[in-house]
């Protein structure tokens, strides 16, 4: 197959703070469950990146627990030990030699999690003692949660503690920056969104307080690594977890007026809005322009992210949309993503049944690459 002759937006090569892209393809974060015992496991971990890896590639690792309570999902890598850092060292030096910029994506699940991947079977925090609903996954099965402890406004600095911890391991480890996971339902959702957050302290009631914990969560990690090493993902418009906002919108406004530009947080991590429903007829219709009040408002780089394909993302970077452009699903089955951008290729299908499995092989590092047809 030819390449296109002219070049392609999504190709072209751009300046994040102090890195140097290649081009605006993204790996973005995609929990995997590879990571047994919630140590990373260089032998397969290594092999997964680096097939994902460019020279002047950004890659985003999945989500990294900050601490033992905050996992909510099994085998799920750790930034808390000394030993999870260890074991990420050998990975994110095969990436780096492969030429790609490596960030790290810390997380805490809240009251997304269940009993037994909570330290003695305790209660997970979150804002509320309210608990999500029977989710039914992709797969059919029935996932339930445990209920969850709405922890006193004293323990909440410990929490963000942690965080600042699990950025210093982080980077301990070579990572390039880290991403903090504020988006898809988990605890920082919680406590953002309306829906969730009934507490009536600090951290709950007006805006300004329910995005209070995101704030100094923020804050402690820029002071921990640089503003410059720092992204935050955000998801305003989501549902996910039983978890949405009255006012998604003004929320996101919000997080970049009153803490990610004052802080000069490198990157803003946006997933977009998909599916809304028109008040016109009732029917669903697919977006693309949510996200530009916040792309305007954020002083330096914007990633959109949520089901892109090739042509909407070449549009999105075309038009100013957004800076950079986060694949997930896409990026899982095609490790040679940019190549095939490039060439208009085919792309390989995903097995969604294999996203979440443990095998260190199958559904990770065996969907093919184009020189292997």
């Amino acid at each position: 197959m030819e390449m296109e002759s002219t070049t392609l937006p999504l190709l072209t090569p751009y300046k994040m703070g102090e890195f140097n892209l290649a081009h605006r393809v993204v790996l973005a974060p995609l929990t995997r469950c590879r990571a047994y015992g919630n140590v990373p496991q260089p032998e397969h971990m290594a092999v997964y990146y680096c097939q994902r890896a460019t020279p002047g590639g950004l890659l985003i690792a999945e989500a990294c627990a900050v601490s033992e309570s905050a996992r909510g999902y099994p085998d799920v890598p750790g930034l808390w030990t000394d030993q999870q850092v260890e074991a990420w060292k050998p990975i994110v030096d095969a990436v780096h030699a492969s030429g790609a910029v490596f960030f790290a994506q810390i997380w805490h699940t809240g009251r997304a999690s269940a009993p037994e991947f909570q330290p003695n079977g305790q209660a997970p925090i979150s804002s509320t003692d309210k608990q999500i609903p029977p989710q039914v996954s992709h797969a059919g099965v029935v996932n339930t949660f445990a209920v969850p402890r709405r922890p006193e406004t004293e323990e909440i600095p410990h929490v963000v503690n942690d965080f600042r911890i699990a950025a210093r391991n982080a980077i301990k480890a070579g990572f390039d920056g880290v991403e903090i996971h504020a988006a898809n339902g988990y605890l920082f959702d919680q406590f953002m969104k309306d829906s969730t957050n009934d507490r009536d302290d600090a951290y709950g009631g007006s805006l300004e307080n329910r995005c209070r914990f995101t704030a100094e969560v923020t804050a402690a990690v820029a002071a921990e690594v640089g503003g410059d090493r720092l992204g935050v993902r955000l998801s305003p418009f989501a549902d996910y977890m039983d978890c949405h906002d009255s006012d998604p919108e003004a929320l996101g406004l919000h997080v970049i007026d009153k803490t990610l530009n004052p802080l000069g947080v490198l990157y803003c991590h946006m997933v977009e809005a998909r599916m809304r429903v028109n008040p016109e007829d009732g029917n669903k219709m697919t977006l693309q322009q949510m996200l530009l009040p916040f792309r305007r408002a954020f002083r330096v780089t914007f990633i959109a992210s949520g089901g892109y394909d090739r042509e909407e993302g070449n549009a999105a970077i075309a038009h100013g949309y957004a800076d950079l452009i986060a694949y997930g699903r896409m990026f899982l089955a095609n490790p040679d993503l940019p190549a095939r951008f490039a060439k208009k290729a085919a792309l390989n299908k995903y097995d969604r049944s294999t996203f979440y499995t443990s095998d260190p092989v199958v559904g990770y590092t065996d969907y093919p690459f184009l020189d292997q047809f």
